[in-house]
């Protein structure tokens, strides 16, 4: 695979170009809708949203989020409300273990 900006020769997995830090075209990109995932939530899964939704590091969402709390004192405020507003992922169903999955013809 190569490189949508530099064209060097890069991984077929790679995310980022590791001669010019450029995303590649064909990374996931951030989501469409703001909601909390059921997967890797630390309380209730805000942060993680915003980080999925924004497509940054839930880590610096985390700590953006911890120092708005400590210093602007509506930090915890904004998170209830957060999680009060923003959905949850939909779960998804998954078909029975003994079921057959009819093939498209």
């Amino acid at each position: 695979m190569y490189c949508n900006y530099c064209g060097k020769v890069i991984q077929d997995d790679a995310n980022l170009c590791a001669y010019c830090g450029k995303r590649v075209a064909c990374a996931p990109a951030g989501r469409q809708r703001l909601m909390r995932p059921r997967d890797g939530r630390a309380i209730a899964g805000v942060c993680l949203g915003f980080a999925e939704y924004f497509d940054l590091d839930v880590s610096l969402i985390r700590i953006i989020w911890l120092i708005v709390a400590i210093f602007g004192g509506t930090g915890l405020l904004a998170y209830i409300v957060a999680w009060i507003v923003m959905p949850s992922e939909p779960k998804l169903s998954q078909a029975p273990a003994g079921a057959q999955q009819v093939p498209n013809a």
